[in-house]
C-alpha cells in the first residue's frame, strides 16, 4: 500500500512529499526544507518508515533543502538531477532514471526552462506527478534568473509533463494561495500562461513580463543547495535540544521519556498540570512535582524560572504536550512532555508518591 503525504513549510509557501511502501518500510522524500527536517523526521518514525532518499526537483531559491541534514540523521541518500550542478548527491540523476522506494518507483522526468536542472517525478503508474516549480497550479516557475528560459520550459511542460494521462495528478513545490494539487486535464485546459491553444510566443510574452521581484532568501539559499544543503558550518543545535535525550513528534512537541526523568528529576522542575484530585488520586505524582493546574499555567508561569529545564506531565501526555506550548509561548527554551503521562510512569513501575496500588 502506498503511502502519501504532502506537508508544508509556511515561510517559504513549499510543499515537500513523502512517499512510503507501507510493507517494506521504505520511503522517499521530494523537496525537503531545512528548517523542517525535524517533522520529517518524526513523521517517518511514527509511520514506520526507513528514509531511503530525498529528492530535489531543482537547485532552489527560496529555501535551503533538508536533504543533508536529513542524510546525517537518517543515512537516506541525496538524488539530484546532474544538471543541476549542485555537489555532495549520491545520486546525479538523467532522464528517464528510477529512484526505487520498496516495491514502487518514481521515474526522473527532465523539465528545465526554470533551472537547468529542472526535474518533475512520475509515480510509476502515472496516476501522481511531482512539478517542483516547473509547473504550478494555473501558473509555472519564473523564467527570469538562475538559467531560466521560457523556451524550455515551453516544451517542458508541452511535450513532457501534458503528455501524462490527463488523470495524472500534479502536486507543484509551491503554492501561495492554499491550493493542493491539480491534474493535467486541468492545468492543459485552464493554465492562463499555457493551457487551451496559447502560443510559445504568447507564453515568452506573458513571463517577459511578471515583474516579480527576487527570492528573499536567493543569496543564501542558491549556495547551500549547490552543496545540497550543507552548511559552512554545522549548528551545534542541529540535532535539537542538547539538555536530554528528547524525541521530537509530528504533532510538533519534544518527547521525554519517564526513566530518564527518574534519574534526572533533581535537576529538573516537574511541573504537573492534572488538577488536585488527580495529582493526589491513584495514579499519584512524581516526587517533586509542582501543582499548577492547566487552566492556571498561563497565569502562574511566572513562578516557575527559565534557567532550568521543564518537564510538563498529566494523565496520558495530552494536556501535558498542551502545557509544554504554553510555556513555549512564555519564552521558556527547555521544555519537555513527559511521554505517555503518570500513565506510562506507573506502567514501568517507577515510584509516584501517593499513589493506590
Amino acid at each position: 500500500m502506498l503511502v502519501f503525504r504532502q506537508l508544508f513549510d509556511p515561510p517559504s509557501s513549499t510543499y515537500s512529499y513523502l512517499l512510503g511502501h507501507r510493507a517494506k518500510g521504505e520511503a522517499i522524500l521530494i523537496d525537503p526544507v531545512f528548517e523542517q527536517s525535524a517533522r520529517d523526521a518524526a513523521l517517518l518514525r511514527e509511520l514506520g518508515l526507513t528514509l531511503v532518499a530525498t529528492l530535489d526537483t531543482h537547485v532552489h531559491a527560496d529555501h535551503v533543502t533538508g536533504a543533508w541534514l536529513l542524510k546525517k540523521r537518517l543515512g537516506a541518500k541525496i538524488a539530484v538531477s546532474a544538471a543541476s550542478g549542485a555537489e555532495g548527491a549520491d545520486l546525479r540523476l538523467a532522464d528517464g532514471e528510477r529512484v526505487r522506494f520498496g516495491g514502487r518507483h518514481v521515474t526522473a522526468l527532465a523539465t528545465p526552462g526554470h533551472t537547468d536542472g529542472c526535474m518533475s517525478f512520475v509515480l510509476d503508474d502515472e496516476s501522481m506527478a511531482f512539478t517542483g516549480d516547473a509547473l504550478l497550479i494555473r501558473g509555472c516557475g519564473r523564467t527570469d534568473f538562475q538559467q531560466g528560459s521560457a523556451h524550455r520550459l515551453f516544451l517542458s511542460i508541452k511535450t513532457r509533463l501534458f503528455t501524462l494521462p490527463d488523470d495524472c495528478l500534479l502536486w507543484p513545490g509551491h503554492d501561495y494561495r492554499g491550493l493542493t494539487a491539480t491534474s493535467v486535464a486541468e492545468e492543459k485546459a485552464y493554465n492562463p500562461r499555457l493551457g487551451g491553444d496559447i502560443s510559445e510566443t504568447d507564453f515568452a510574452g506573458y513571463m517577459s513580463h511578471l515583474g516579480l521581484p527576487h527570492p528573499k532568501l536567493i543569496a543564501v539559499a542558491v549556495p547551500a543547495n549547490l552543496v545540497c544543503g550543507r552548511p559552512a558550518d554545522e549548528p551545534s543545535a542541529t540535532d535539537g535540544p542538547d539538555w536530554a535525550p528528547l524525541t521530537f513528534t509530528f504533532a510538533g512537541f519534544w518527547e521525554i521519556e519517564p526513566g530518564w526523568v527518574e534519574e534526572h528529576g533533581a535537576g529538573l522542575q516537574i511541573v504537573d498540570v492534572r488538577n488536585a484530585e488527580e495529582f493526589d488520586g491513584p495514579l499519584g505524582h512524581i516526587a517533586g512535582a509542582r501543582l499548577i493546574s492547566l487552566g492556571d499555567l498561563e497565569r502562574r508561569a511566572h513562578e516557575l524560572a527559565k534557567d532550568r529545564p521543564v518537564v510538563t506531565v498529566c494523565r496520558s501526555g495530552a494536556r501535558s504536550a498542551q502545557a509544554a506550548a504554553i510555556l513555549r509561548k512564555a519564552g521558556f527554551a527547555r521544555v519537555a512532555n513527559l511521554a505517555g503521562g503518570m500513565l506510562r510512569w506507573r506502567s514501568q513501575n517507577l515510584p509516584a508518591q501517593g499513589a493506590h496500588d
